[in-house]
C-alpha cells in the first residue's frame, strides 16, 4: 500500500513538474517574442513624410523629427524649383518604413546647367522643335510673319531678342521662333489636350502651330511636384468632342483657326474633373 502511495506521489510530482516546465517554456517564448518584437519594432512602421520642395535644412529637421536618416545621393537642375530644394526622394512620401531608415534624396543644384542654342533658322517648325528639345530647350512663343513658306523658321529669339547660335543659356529656357506664314496656307486645327500633363499638352499645341495661352491650376495643385502630375481638364478653344456611353471622349471635328492663335488650359489633380479619352 505504501509503495502504491509513493508511486502516486511521484507521478503527481512528475505531472506537476511537466506542467510547470511547459508553462515556463511558454512564458520564455512569450518574453523572447516580445523582446524580438521590441528590437525589430514589428508593426511600428513610420509613414515617410513628403520632403519634396523643402530646403535641405527643412528636410533634415523633418527627418530627425520622424526618426529617419536623410542622405543626398544626387543633384539635378530644375529651373522652376528653388535652388537646394529637394527634387526627388526614395522611398516616396507615404511609404511605410522602419525607424532610422535611410531616405535617399535628389536636390536641385545651386548652379544652373547650361546649353548652347542651336541654329534652327531655315528649319521647319517640327525640325526646330526636335533640335531644341535635343539641347534641353523648349519652344516659347510662335510669332508669325507673312512669308511664302509657312512654318519656315525666319528668326530665333531669347528673351525677346535675336539669339546667336552657340550662345549659352540655362537648360529648359524658352526659345521664341519667328515663322513664315503664307496667307493661302495659314489655317490649323485645335488639338484635344484634355488628360495630358502641361508638357505634353504644350508640345501638342505647338505642333499644331498654336501658342499656349493662359495656364491655370486649380486648388488641388499646391506645389511644383503637383504641377508636374496635374493634367488638363479644360481648354479654350475646345474642338468638337463626342462622349460615348462609358463617358469617354473622342474628337469629331475642329473649327479651323489662324496659326499662332492661343489655346488656354486649366489643370488639376482631381481625376473626377477629367473626361477620359476614348
Amino acid at each position: 500500500m505504501e509503495e502504491l502511495k509513493n508511486k502516486d506521489k511521484n507521478q503527481h510530482i512528475l505531472r506537476r513538474n511537466f506542467i510547470g516546465g511547459i508553462i515556463f517554456i511558454f512564458a520564455l517564448l512569450l518574453v523572447l517574442s516580445m523582446g524580438l518584437r521590441a528590437c525589430t519594432r514589428h508593426n511600428k512602421e513610420l509613414a515617410v513624410p513628403d520632403f519634396t520642395t523643402l530646403s535641405l535644412a527643412e528636410a533634415r529637421h523633418l527627418a530627425a523629427k520622424n526618426d529617419l536618416r536623410l542622405d543626398v545621393v544626387d543633384s539635378v537642375y530644375v529651373k522652376r524649383l528653388a535652388h537646394g530644394a529637394v527634387y526627388h526622394q526614395n522611398p516616396e512620401a507615404g511609404k511605410a518604413v522602419k525607424k532610422n531608415r535611410r531616405i535617399l534624396i535628389t536636390i536641385n543644384a545651386n548652379t544652373p546647367q547650361m546649353t548652347s542654342v542651336p541654329n534652327v533658322v531655315g528649319y521647319s517648325l517640327r525640325q526646330a522643335s526636335a533640335e531644341l528639345m535635343a539641347r534641353g530647350l523648349t519652344i516659347g512663343k510662335l510669332i508669325y510673319r507673312t512669308d511664302m513658306a509657312t512654318n519656315n523658321v525666319l528668326e530665333q529669339r531669347y528673351k525677346g531678342r535675336q539669339v546667336i547660335p552657340g550662345t549659352l543659356v540655362e537648360t529648359e529656357s524658352q526659345i521664341d521662333l519667328v515663322l513664315g506664314l503664307n496667307p493661302s496656307d495659314n489655317i490649323t486645327y485645335i488639338p484635344y489636350v484634355v488628360g495630358y500633363n502641361v508638357q505634353v499638352a504644350a508640345t501638342s499645341i505647338n505642333e499644331n502651330s498654336l501658342n499656349v495661352g493662359n495656364v491655370r491650376y486649380d486648388e488641388t495643385v499646391k506645389d511644383y511636384q503637383d504641377s508636374l502630375r496635374a493634367v488638363v481638364y479644360r481648354q479654350s478653344p475646345m474642338p468638337r468632342v463626342r462622349t460615348n456611353e462609358d463617358g469617354e471622349a473622342s474628337v469629331i471635328g475642329s473649327n479651323g483657326v489662324v496659326m499662332g492663335s492661343n489655346v488656354d488650359i486649366w489643370l488639376t489633380l482631381d481625376s473626377d474633373k477629367v473626361v477620359p479619352r476614348q
